[in-house]
């Protein structure tokens, strides 16, 4: 009962902005009911005077009848009309400012969130969900009120005229409703299971098309189709046991329907015969029957609308409800970027991911100065990866650990903190959109002597002139028509050209060859004299020329100096690493 209070409350909300158009179609609703009941009423006077004055009755007065009769189904039927609109109008407002709100939260939540969800299941959610909700808050609502109007004017117009009659008409009406609430139980459980379906089979079509280049090199095609097959059967299985429960109860709710008049016809006639019933009466409760045809009819279908929308409601509800973990503090300030000197520091710096065992940053102290290029190298899970994400508060890291020009960063606001920073990470993200645009994607309203300029400071310019249409080069989806190598230069160019006072590279020139990689650093590390540099490496020739070499193991700073101090300890870390690539360099 309480869910159910939590459901209505829910829809309640989301009709609230437009009470004046639900109003309307509910006005309207009753208005066309109104009319509904009015018009058998009218016939059944209209017979009634026919069949005893038929032979007395003008040609006039016939076709004001018929008349009569035609101006108000005309009347009807543009009312109806209306209602329609106005409540599916209704139902498509909601859907639009349902897919905005869930799209505007997804950008609050946090990277770790995506990561422990599937795309799928979010795609799902913000299509298919969000569809089920406006056919609830439209159609389902619609056909409910006008349920509700028919039977409740229609009733009372049939009991008028023969109470007996109409009760015995009426008595499969509550088999009927038996038979529906048996029924519903079964059909939430089978559409939820459909949902569930669907979300794993746009998981595996946005997976598969994402990694279509490793599926064709490992020749799995066969694979991958087998297992769409398996899914695709499922979800046909699903959808057929759903489509199997709705295709025996509608029809079945139409043949008890209908025995209503197979019940009147065989009590009515013999009332007629013996002048108990007249034959307006009669015709009357024939027209009132079969005008409750339609929306009990329809009360199957509007009771799968509800379960299909009460399921999609709790699963809105759901991702409605995640809160961002990583998020402005109420005691948070802005910060200008002109005042930004690119001063870092870690005290104490700790921080676990979700279930882990061991700390992947472990008590972190240093301190990088503005305007230095920073190093930060180490075997493979050392926590460097971490540590970037870490700079720009794109994990939740507690409060009084991590310093930029001596303020702690949880309390900044997020996005002057990371207007500051330009981050290249690890993988290069490209969007399906021109070369241009994804360079200028920090800063929209760049010239193109802006995006040049970082592009050759990218070194990447050359390339892209040789591109079919130059800097107007379609990328395709992630990027998928650029080499790594590319990819990494583009998204370099990208950070670049924001200018921000602190540059952070995470293992972003690893696609590039090292005497390019070589370059661009020079380049960074002399005509952005100004800027705090910060990159992950994980070819050591790279970080030579580096002001300060972090070396990083199992979450924990090892090591720190220059690239001379650090090969001098012979026992160390560095010189190890240094001396095992230096030996590959050699077998290569």
């Amino acid at each position: 009962m309480a869910r159910s209070r939590s459901h209505l409350q829910q829809l309640a909300h989301y009709l609230r902005p437009y009470q004046r158009q639900v109003a309307l179609g509910i006005g309207s609703l009753m208005l066309v009911n109104g009319f509904g009941v009015f018009l058998p009423w009218y016939i059944k006077l209209v017979i009634d005077d026919l069949s005893q004055n038929l032979a007395s009755l003008q040609a006039q007065r016939i076709v004001l009848y018929a008349l009569t009769v035609l101006v108000v189904s005309s009347l009807m039927m543009g009312i109806r009309i209306a209602s329609r609109v106005w409540m599916f109008g209704v139902g498509r407002q909601v859907e639009f400012h349902l897919k905005q709100a869930i799209f505007e939260h997804l950008l609050t939540l946090q990277p770790s969130y995506f990561a422990q969800q599937t795309i799928g299941d979010i795609l799902t959610r913000i299509t298919s969900d969000v569809e089920n909700i406006r056919r609830l808050l439209g159609f389902a609502l619609l056909n409910l009120a006008n349920t509700i109007f028919a039977y409740g004017t229609t009733l009372p117009a049939m009991f008028w005229i023969n109470p007996r009659l109409s009760t015995l008409a009426l008595s499969v009406f509550p088999v009927m409703l038996v038979l529906v609430k048996l029924t519903s139980a079964r059909l939430q459980q089978q559409q939820l299971r459909v949902q569930q379906r669907l979300a794993e089979l746009s998981d595996l079509i946005q997976e598969d098309i994402n990694g279509i280049t490793l599926i064709k090199v490992y020749g799995q095609e066969h694979h991958e189709q087998a297992e769409f097959r398996r899914q695709n059967q499922q979800l046909l299985q699903a959808n057929l046991r759903l489509a199997l429960t709705r295709n025996l109860l509608f029809p079945s709710l139409v043949a008890l329907v209908s025995l209503s008049l197979l019940v009147l016809l065989a009590v009515g006639g013999p009332q007629i015969a013996s002048g108990v019933l007249t034959i307006g009466d009669f015709s009357a409760l024939t027209l009132y029957i079969e005008r409750l045809v339609f929306p009990t009819a329809l009360l199957g279908f509007t009771i799968t609308a509800y379960q299909r929308g009460q399921v999609s409601l709790e699963r809105i509800d759901a991702l409605l409800a995640v809160e961002p973990t990583i998020q402005d503090a109420p005691t948070a300030l802005p910060l200008l970027p002109e005042s930004v000197r690119g001063q870092i520091e870690a005290r104490g710096l700790t921080f676990s991911f979700a279930d882990a065992k061991t700390p992947a940053l472990d008590q972190l102290q240093f301190r990088i100065e503005p305007g230095q290029m920073v190093a930060i190298v180490g075997p493979i899970g050392a926590g460097k990866s971490t540590l970037a994400n870490a700079i720009p508060h794109l994990l939740e890291i507690q409060p009084g650990q991590l310093f930029l020009d001596g303020r702690d960063i949880t309390q900044i606001q997020l996005g002057s903190l990371r207007q500051a920073i330009a981050y290249v990470p690890q993988e290069s993200f490209l969007f399906s959109a021109t070369v241009r645009d994804n360079i200028r994607y920090g800063k929209p309203e760049a010239e193109d002597w802006e995006v040049e300029l970082a592009a050759k400071a990218a070194h990447i310019h050359p390339e892209i002139l040789n591109f079919p249409k130059g800097y107007d080069t379609l990328v395709g989806e992630r990027g998928i028509t650029l080499s790594g190598g590319q990819r990494q230069r583009v998204a370099l160019a990208r950070a670049l050209l924001v200018d921000a006072p602190i540059l952070i590279l995470d293992d972003s020139l690893s696609s590039v060859d090292n005497q390019t990689a070589q370059s661009i650093l020079y380049t960074l590390r002399h005509a952005t004299a100004q800027k705090t540099v910060i990159f992950i490496a994980h070819r050591l020739t790279a970080v030579v020329d580096a002001d300060q070499i972090l070396v990083m193991e199992g979450g924990r700073i090892v090591q720190r100096g220059s690239h001379a101090e650090l090969l001098a300890d012979t026992e160390g870390l560095y010189a190890s690493l240094w001396a095992k690539q230096k030996l590959e360099e050699v077998l290569v």
